[in-house]
């Protein structure tokens, strides 16, 4: 096996360990991190938590005998970074311990990296390779990629909707709404949650389901749960109020909202044709990275019509409801089928 090859075996191995950041880095970016002597790894690591050490600290630390680091090439997913943030320059310690080569999956496009760590490390005399898996790379942290590059969060839309395309039926007052998705899917449906910063539900979801969008039913953090309320219609006794989990409800400048508790905050954006720009607009300014819209119907479709959106999962039951409320249309690019317990999901993205 030549060099390039063993390149491109090592740098799989960085990705495999990267992904087990999922859901505990935002927003910062997974990567994963080994350090290779003489054909064989030796040392090993990821970004675990969101201010905690980076993989390559990790992976540098895991090596018993640092002796060798001078011998040793190091692979990391992302470029490594060359700032003070919430830990020191990972491109300083790669000096400091004298690794003669490192190979990089991507490189960084945070403005405050974005090529200046690899600088860093070839002024220092390190040989450094860029662009090793460099698709699958940047595949792996899209919603990072999408934040930095496009200045908005990265948004997944998701329905679940009945064979013959409804999600529902047309309900009464207090009616409960017909359950599409079965024990499996709805834990795929909250791991989707755990992956997310942030969640979205429009009013009429709020009011009629009274929905906790948490991640009961699976390990990982609760997203940031937000309801659009243009009219304060929302009951304040509702779970995304009174559960103590943080919760934003974005409301029309005009409105007098109730007073709700400290987890809860209150903002006043303008609704029409803007509120979906300006609401991107507002949570990429808190950071949000990755935004999960669920529903209902005339919010999803809205997202669809105005080209916002970046992925797509439609969850597809075994039932026929005859009539109801109708399921959005995506207009995007099939790119993957897969089964989930009863439920065929399919996944689009916007290209």
């Amino acid at each position: 096996m030549d060099k390039t090859d063993m390149d491109a075996v090592f740098m799989r191995r960085c990705l495999q360990l990267a992904s087990l950041g999922r859901g505990y880095v935002s927003p910062n970016p997974m990567v994963g991190a080994v350090v290779v002597h003489r054909g064989r790894i030796i040392g090993e690591g990821y970004h675990r938590c969101y201010g905690q050490p980076h993989a390559e600290v990790n992976a540098i630390n895991s090596v018993r005998d640092a002796g060798l680091l001078p011998e040793c090439t190091l692979y990391v997913s992302l470029e490594p970074c060359s700032h003070y943030g919430k830990t020191p320059p990972c491109a300083d310690l790669i000096v400091q311990k004298k690794i003669p080569r490192v190979v990089v999956g991507c490189l960084d496009p945070f403005p405050k990296v974005s090529g200046q760590g690899v600088a860093r490390l070839r002024e220092a005399g390190i040989e450094v390779v860029i662009g090793v898996l460099e698709e699958e790379c940047k595949a792996l942290n899209r919603t990072f990629m999408t934040c930095q590059i496009d200045e908005r969060p990265f948004v997944t839309l998701k329905w679940a909707q009945s064979r013959d395309g409804y999600i529902d039926r047309i309900r009464k007052p207090g009616e409960l709404a017909i359950r599409i998705s079965d024990d499996v899917s709805s834990v795929w449906v909250h791991r989707l949650r755990a992956e997310a910063d942030a969640i979205l539900v429009g009013t009429n979801t709020a009011v009629a389901d009274n929905p906790s969008l948490t991640t009961r039913l699976w390990y990982g953090r609760s997203p940031l749960r937000i309801v659009l309320d243009e009219h304060a219609r929302v009951p304040s006794g509702s779970h995304v109020f009174t559960d103590g989990l943080p919760s934003l409800v974005i409301t029309a400048k005009d409105i007098v909202y109730p007073v709700l508790p400290d987890s809860v905050e209150v903002i006043r954006l303008p609704f029409g044709k803007d509120l979906i720009p300006g609401l991107l607009n507002e949570l990429y300014r808190r950071r949000i990275q990755h935004l999960l819209v669920e529903g209902g119907a005339v919010l999803l479709q809205s997202f669809l019509d105005s080209g916002y959106w970046d992925e797509t999962r439609v969850e597809t039951g075994p039932m026929f409801l005859g009539n109801g409320i109708v399921a959005p249309v995506v207009k995007g690019l099939l790119v993957r089928s897969e089964y989930c317990g009863e439920a065929k999901i399919d996944w689009y993205e916007n290209r």
